[in-house]
């Protein structure tokens, strides 16, 4: 398989918690394919530690084109959300949102101090999750006629596209659901336009991504 249609995420989602000169520091992490989703898990778990001093965070989201964001979240600028997001970079990771709380406990960490505390709560909860690598791919919808069907699969199989993960609906017309890798976008549309111009599929289109 090609590399370049490889994300590494986490495996699982995390919580950790540890003291720094008596702030508690409780590192939240989960996987966000989606700045959307990035953004919900941020709002859902600030909510659930309203209470808290600071909930900073940082998220890159969104592979293969990832977008990062983070924010300190009135800590002094660069001392949380940035350390938060260089725990990320630095395990090679996408897809990945993480809040860390800070409970303060009445001794201040100075900037040096916030810094290493975010930084290390982050990559604990990094190294609790486990990564995983998952396949880029877009899911293409095809209608192919009975009599087309293996036919459609052999190229299929021809250019590399993994016909062991497709998805099969029967009616009057075969569904395939088939996940194609981003490297071999091109290629497969350039088969699907060929093969309903020859009327050998009756229709196709992207319907969205794949897993």
């Amino acid at each position: 398989m090609n590399e370049n249609d490889l994300v590494t995420e986490p495996a699982r989602a995390a919580v950790v918690e540890i003291k720094e000169r008596r702030s508690r520091f409780i590192a939240s992490l989960d996987v966000a394919k989606s700045e959307d989703e990035a953004r919900e898990f941020i709002r859902a778990t600030s909510q659930n530690h309203a209470e808290a001093n600071h909930n900073c965070w940082a998220y890159r989201a969104g592979a293969p084109k990832a977008t990062e964001y983070f924010s300190d979240a009135g800590e002094p600028s660069g001392t949380a959300g940035k350390p938060i997001l260089g725990a990320i970079r630095k395990a090679g990771l996408d897809n990945t949102v993480i809040v860390v709380t800070r409970y303060f406990g009445g001794i201040k960490l100075g900037v040096r101090g916030l810094i290493e505390a975010y930084g290390k709560c982050a990559s604990l909860a990094i190294e609790q999750a486990g990564t995983t690598k998952k396949r880029l791919a877009r899911m293409a919808r095809i209608v192919v006629p009975y009599e087309h069907q293996k036919t459609l699969l052999s190229r299929l199989k021809e250019i590399e596209v993994d016909i062991e993960s497709l998805k099969a609906g029967y009616d009057v017309a075969v569904t395939l659901d088939v996940p194609v890798p981003l490297s071999l976008q091109h290629a497969a549309e350039e088969l699907f336009e060929s093969f309903a111009g020859q009327g050998l599929v009756s229709s196709w289109k992207w319907s969205g991504p794949g897993s």
